[in-house]
C-alpha cells in the first residue's frame, strides 16, 4: 500500500515535536496507544501509535521509533500499519513483524517499513488484536540488526477511536 506511505512519516513525526503537535489532535489513550488526527492536504488522518516498550541493540541510539496503523477518512487507506524510524533501513534485508506464530514480512523504504499485501496487512492487524506483544525485526543501512518490541495493550480500543473518528 505504497500510495499513502508519505503521510505516516509526517504523521510520526508530527508527534515527535511539540511544535508539530500542535496539528496533530490527541483523539485518546488506550493503555500503550494513543489515537490521533490530522488534516493533511485536506484529507483527515487518523492513526494508532505507540512507542516500543524494548529496543535492541541497547548500545545505539535509536531515536524516536513508532509503530502506527493509520485511516484516511478519504478512503485512500484502512487500517494501514507500519514502522516509522528515525533512520534509513537496509531495503535489501526486507522487515518483519512477528505477533505470537505469526510473522509478517513487510518492505523497507527510507525510515519506514510497509506491509507490502494488502491481504498481510489484514492479517497484521488481526493478529495486532490478538496478541499482547508484537516484535518488528529489520537492519539499518549501516548494517546494524535491530529489533523492536511494541505492547498491544489497548490497540483494540485504539482502532474503534481511529474509525469512528476517520470511519
Amino acid at each position: 500500500m505504497r500510495i499513502v506511505k508519505s503521510v505516516l512519516v509526517i504523521a510520526a513525526f508530527a508527534m515527535a515535536t511539540n511544535a508539530a503537535n500542535a496539528h496533530a489532535k490527541l483523539e485518546g489513550v488506550y493503555s500503550d496507544w494513543a489515537v490521533h488526527s490530522q488534516t493533511i492536504s485536506g484529507d483527515k488522518i487518523c492513526y494508532a501509535l505507540a512507542k516500543p516498550k524494548s529496543k535492541t541493540p541497547t548500545s545505539v541510539d535509536h531515536g524516536d521509533i513508532f509503530f502506527l496503523v493509520a485511516n484516511w477518512k478519504s478512503g485512500a487507506a484502512k487500517e494501514q500499519p507500519s514502522l516509522v524510524t528515525g533512520y534509513a533501513l537496509k531495503a535489501q534485508i526486507p522487515p518483519s513483524a512477528r505477533i505470537g506464530r505469526a510473522k509478517i514480512p513487510m518492505y523497507a523504504d527510507g525510515s519506514e517499513a510497509f506491509v507490502e499485501s494488502g491481504a498481510d496487512e489484514k492479517k497484521l492487524v488481526r493478529s495486532m488484536r490478538k496478541g499482547s506483544t508484537m516484535r518488528v525485526d529489520a537492519v539499518s543501512a549501516r548494517g546494524t540488526q535491530i529489533s523492536y518490541e511494541f505492547s498491544l495493550r489497548g490497540i483494540t480500543a485504539a482502532l474503534g477511536k481511529v474509525r469512528s473518528v476517520c470511519g
